[in-house]
């Protein structure tokens, strides 16, 4: 590899070799190629001169691309597309002449761009489909495991660690069902000239416009689609990438949820994402152990949510039938955030497959809270048996409050409910007070809401967008 020159470090460390597979020159070109040879046959159908013969030899040359005369024709040219032409037609010399025919540059161009949409996005359904079942199978193990749950980052009522996935699962979810609904609605450009009226096709096929209309329905059949936009300028709208980029934001803000969740988790040493053998987690401080992944998920997801501004722009600010000002752009832009979703995705596969929860230390950190919470249920018994509520209540804030100074202030332990035994106001053995304190019966329906959320929603997803299990390899 050259190191005197920039590479994106989306390409050195970070996205898939199938997702950059997508994005490739190698990829767009081979698309091109059998774009044309879906519009040539197209044309042969409905009556043009064009033969099978001259088809036969298109398909006979669609994957052999010769790089080097079309980048030579494009010095000389200076038009991607129209070297590209050229260099095709050397190799199918009884082809050249209805090469292209009636086709602008976005024939090419812009229909694969959206088949490179589709097959992304595809991919970024299968990758999330694959986290969803990691924290199905986490979410199922730790359903019933109380945890502290938080309100404003301070602790509130329990929940458990199971349901708590469940959230990161759902938001997951959401955004994967945003994805197939636009990945549903994504249709061909097709061929409509230079601003969008077909007027080159109506010379051709002499005015008769089903015909048009029935090539375009031929090409989108021949590759893959159900069929192409009802009209256009000269491009696709550009709303189709910001659309598309806003589903992807989508996915960046969901896996920063999951990471900055795990970050604060594993600072407060409850949950903790795998850490290899021989890792270092800091060159000064060789005890660390750096929640590195998650941090990295949640610096490529605050990239992917700033770019997802970019196609909003370019789609704002195309002038008429079209401007040229979106191609710079939308090459970068586009191609950008779907290779770092990629990359979230192969780190959230990775984290989530290998969670490290320590129940000891969840455990601890519950009974420290608990107490406080309990005062409600001591407060309910005590008033039942006699006590007097809103002598009780005052009891119950004034030893709460002592509690928590010698906790926070003197570094003690909570000795709450040693100063409500003590208490002769309330009318409860130690014995019942300490009864109250089993932490299951503070987290309601968690564990039945997990089971009944795998069952009816995470399953069915995983079932129609998962497949074999995908493991990622994340460079560290």
């Amino acid at each position: 590899m050259e190191h005197d020159t920039y590479v994106s470090p989306l390409s050195t460390r970070y996205a898939s070799p199938e997702m950059q597979h997508l994005f490739s020159e190698d990829f767009k070109f081979r698309t091109w190629r059998r774009l044309w040879i879906a519009l040539a046959r197209a044309e042969m159908v409905l009556g043009l001169d064009v033969t099978q013969e001259q088809i036969d030899e298109l398909e006979a040359h669609k994957d052999d691309i010769n790089y080097e005369a079309a980048q030579a024709r494009e010095r000389q040219v200076r038009h991607d597309v129209m070297s590209h032409v050229y260099a095709y037609g050397l190799q199918c010399p009884k082809a050249a002449g209805i090469l292209h025919l009636g086709a602008t540059s976005c024939y090419v161009g812009d229909n694969t761009d959206i088949i490179i949409l589709r097959r992304a996005g595809e991919l970024v359904l299968k990758k999330a489909a694959q986290v969803v079942k990691n924290l199905s199978a986490f979410a199922e193990t730790y359903k019933n495991l109380p945890c502290l749950g938080y309100t404003h980052l301070q602790a509130a009522q329990l929940t458990t660690m199971g349901k708590r996935a469940t959230l990161w699962i759902n938001e997951l979810i959401q955004d994967m069902e945003n994805l197939d609904f636009q990945l549903s609605r994504l249709r061909l450009l097709g061929s409509k000239g230079t601003t969008g009226t077909q007027a080159s096709f109506m010379e051709l096929f002499g005015g008769d416009e089903e015909k048009i209309k029935r090539m375009e329905e031929l090409i989108a059949r021949e590759m893959g689609f159900e069929g192409v936009v009802p009209v256009s300028g000269q491009t696709y709208s550009r709303k189709v990438d910001s659309y598309m980029l806003g589903v992807l934001s989508g996915f960046a803000q969901s896996a920063m949820k999951f990471g900055n969740d795990l970050r604060i988790l594993q600072s407060f040493e409850e949950l903790e994402e795998p850490f290899e053998k021989d890792q270092i987690g800091s060159s000064a401080m060789p005890y660390k152990r750096n929640p590195m992944r998650s941090e990295r998920i949640c610096a490529l997801a605050r990239y992917v949510i700033c770019d997802s501004l970019n196609p909003a722009f370019t789609a704002g600010t195309q002038w008429m039938e079209r401007t040229l000002d979106d191609s710079a752009n939308k090459r970068i832009s586009v191609s950008e955030a779907f290779l770092a979703v990629d990359a979230i995705l192969n780190l959230y596969m990775n984290v989530s497959a290998n969670l490290v929860v320590y129940e000891q230390v969840v455990r601890r950190r519950v009974m420290e809270k608990l107490p406080f919470m309990a005062t409600e249920n001591i407060l309910m018994e005590s008033v039942k048996r006699g006590g007097n509520r809103q002598e009780l209540h005052e009891a119950l804030r004034v030893h709460s409050h002592a509690a928590a100074a010698k906790v926070k202030l003197e570094g003690g332990r909570n000795d709450l409910i040693d100063r409500i035994a003590a208490d002769p106001r309330f009318p409860l053995t130690r014995a019942e007070i300490e009864a109250t304190l089993d932490p299951a019966a503070f987290t309601g329906r968690a564990g039945s809401q997990v089971t009944e959320f795998l069952k009816t929603v995470a399953g069915p997803v995983v079932a129609r967008f998962g497949g074999e299990n995908l493991e990622a390899a994340v460079n560290l």
